[in-house]
């Protein structure tokens, strides 16, 4: 009795609630941080460049937007009440919204307008959540698989610019020396994930950035000289950029980007729960829903933007293996850190882009590796779902294809459409409700997109079956329960055995 009670408790314990230990969770959760910094700071320096603001005041939105995003992740991994989906998330400002936002500030609403727009769609976003959330039926994995893979599709070109160096005006994009160092990295990723014990392969991508800034430090391609320019402690000012100002028209523009970002995030949310073997019901879907509603009305106080899951840590997740919900709360707890001394943040701003992009390579071609892993769940025997999955993921790589494809639509439509996970999201759940929840019509012959991946198998590889027998965990019986051996080789001479060939089937 005793045995079947430790067994039940083992059970149910979630994969997401190990907790590896201090040292673990720092060194794992500098990994993540490591990974997305790139990202969670090129939103405040692009709107601070789109605004005119000098070196200072970008520094306060960066800070800012460090600060914040912590926070978030915080309450995303660790959750209170109603809020947080207790998973292996990292938060940060959504680059979602930049068009929006930028479109703003350049009309002449300012920041003040753009910090309003995002209070005010982020709370009706907050009222919007149960609807999201209820939705979880309609993600089956020919859904969920479609929208991982397109996922980390659409993040390899970003892996691409960073490995280029990040900034295309600059004189160096593109070079011998950043695509060299990136390669470098990547090959040290590999080398390590080989070669090294599972410690070392786990922190493989956060040791491959090491080395790849040590060496460009040699080479003298990385710039620590302005790691000492400026405050080394600094706490976010409220309302540093003005009160808010609440513009309806900009609101509305705001909401649709709010939509797109709950989209994204349930994509997430859904991805990692997949990809560490976890239990995502529609409450802890709302819960996770409802975190990143209440970071993006709460991020505008502290001078931050629209909050949302960072796809690129989801494929953290995926590469190395480490499940713990705990480690990245302690990359959260990162986050606030730099937010508050600007110092730290500054180090690691010094770590070459082009380093980054060596390690996004293997990060997010991960992501997209387990969308098929996924996708292989799929049932494409005499239905229409390769077609959904082609029609979907092809959706999604328009935009990646051909960014200013949207660029004569409705300023709504292309906001929605232009990021490529929302828009395989969309089409593959509206293509599964058509042809596998609306029935009527549909054809009882099979699909010529699925004809040829139907499987079969050859008449004489089963001519040796009698009848009843059975294939159960991998072994073939007869109708007597009796086992039946499974040969590769050449058989004796009136053994009843099976090669190999159909036991590959």
């Amino acid at each position: 009795m005793s045995s079947n009670s430790n067994q039940k408790s083992s059970a149910s314990i979630r994969p997401e609630d190990e907790n590896l230990g201090i040292t673990a969770n720092i060194a794992y959760g500098f990994q993540h941080v490591l990974t997305m910094y790139g990202g969670i700071i090129a939103v405040p320096l692009i709107v601070g460049q789109a605004a005119g603001l000098g070196s200072t005041e970008i520094g306060m939105l960066i800070a800012a937007s460090l600060f914040v995003g912590g926070a978030a992740t915080l309450l995303q991994t660790l959750g209170i009440p109603f809020f947080g989906c207790q998973l292996p998330l990292v938060q940060g400002v959504s680059f979602a919204s930049v068009a929006t936002i930028v479109a703003i500030v350049t009309s002449g609403g300012g920041l003040p307008s753009v910090f309003g727009a995002v209070i005010g769609a982020a709370l009706i976003g907050l009222l919007i959540t149960p609807v999201f959330s209820k939705i979880i039926k309609f993600f089956p994995p020919l859904v969920t698989g479609t929208v991982i893979t397109t996922i980390g599709l659409t993040l390899m070109p970003v892996a691409a610019r960073w490995a280029m160096g990040g900034n295309s005006r600059a004189p160096d994009f593109g070079s011998m020396s950043n695509i060299g160092l990136a390669a470098l990295t990547l090959a040290v990723v590999l080398l390590l994930s080989k070669l090294g014990n599972a410690a070392i392969s786990r922190l493989s991508i956060l040791l491959s950035m090491v080395v790849g800034t040590l060496v460009a430090a040699v080479l003298g391609l990385a710039d620590f000289s302005n790691v000492l320019n400026g405050p080394v402690f600094a706490f976010p000012t409220p309302f540093y950029f003005g009160m808010p100002v609440f513009d309806i028209a900009a609101i509305i523009s705001m909401l649709i980007v709010v939509l797109v970002i709950l989209v994204e995030t349930s994509a997430d949310i859904l991805a990692v729960g997949d990809i560490i073997d976890t239990k995502v019901d529609s409450r802890r879907l709302g819960d996770g829903l409802r975190a990143d509603m209440i970071s993006s009305a709460v991020a505008p106080l502290f001078g931050s933007f629209t909050q949302s899951a960072f796809a690129q840590n989801v494929g953290l997740v995926a590469v190395t293996g480490v499940k713990s919900r705990y480690v990245v709360a302690f990359a959260g707890l990162i986050l606030v850190t730099l937010g508050l001394l600007p110092v730290m943040g500054r180090v690691i701003a010094a770590v070459p882009t082009s380093v980054l992009g060596g390690a996004g390579v293997v990060l997010f071609g991960t992501v997209a590796a387990s969308g098929i892993r996924t996708l292989a769940k799929v049932n494409y025997h005499n239905n229409m779902n390769l077609i959904i999955v082609a029609t979907s993921v092809g959706f999604g790589m328009l935009p990646i294809a051909a960014p200013s494809f949207y660029h004569q639509f409705p300023d709504w439509f292309a906001t929605i459409f232009h990021s490529g996970i929302s828009s395989a999201a969309i089409m593959a759940i509206i293509l599964n409700l058509l042809f596998n929840h609306f029935k009527l019509g549909n054809s009882d012959k099979q699909s010529v997109f699925a004809a040829g991946t139907e499987r079969t198998i050859r008449q004489e590889e089963i001519a040796c079956l009698s009848e009843g027998d059975y294939f159960l965990g991998g072994k073939l019986f007869d109708a007597e329960g009796n086992e039946v051996t499974i040969e590769s080789g050449q058989s004796r001479p009136g053994a009843k055995t099976i090669g190999k060939p159909v036991s590959d089937h």
